[in-house]
């Protein structure tokens, strides 16, 4: 892991190479879309303590991929603001075919 990034797009084409596996990508994404749609049942239900699970459900897929498929580290643990842009930007591509 390169000890210091400048910018997201410098970080960016790291995050990706930490997520080659389409299974380790897949869980992200499904995390990330589950996410949504807790975030989005908190507020139309007005039930906010839902919002204690998305932690839970986005870094529980993600994480799941990483230590069972893709075999390394989550990017998380040394660059949490840049990774979870990362997960976002990734979870757009896969939704719109660039990725």
């Amino acid at each position: 892991m390169k000890d210091n990034y400048h910018s997201f797009k410098e970080f960016y084409p790291f995050y990706l190479t930490q997520h080659r596996n389409k299974t380790c990508r897949n869980l992200h994404f499904v995390g990330s879309l589950l996410v949504l749609i807790v975030l989005t049942l908190a507020i139309i239900k007005s039930q906010y303590l839902l919002l204690l699970a998305l932690p839970l459900i986005g870094y529980g897929f993600a994480w799941v991929g990483h230590f069972v498929f893709e075999k390394n580290r989550p990017a998380t643990f040394t660059y949490p603001l840049w990774s979870l842009m990362g997960d976002w930007k990734m979870f757009w591509q896969m939704l719109t075919g660039k990725l």
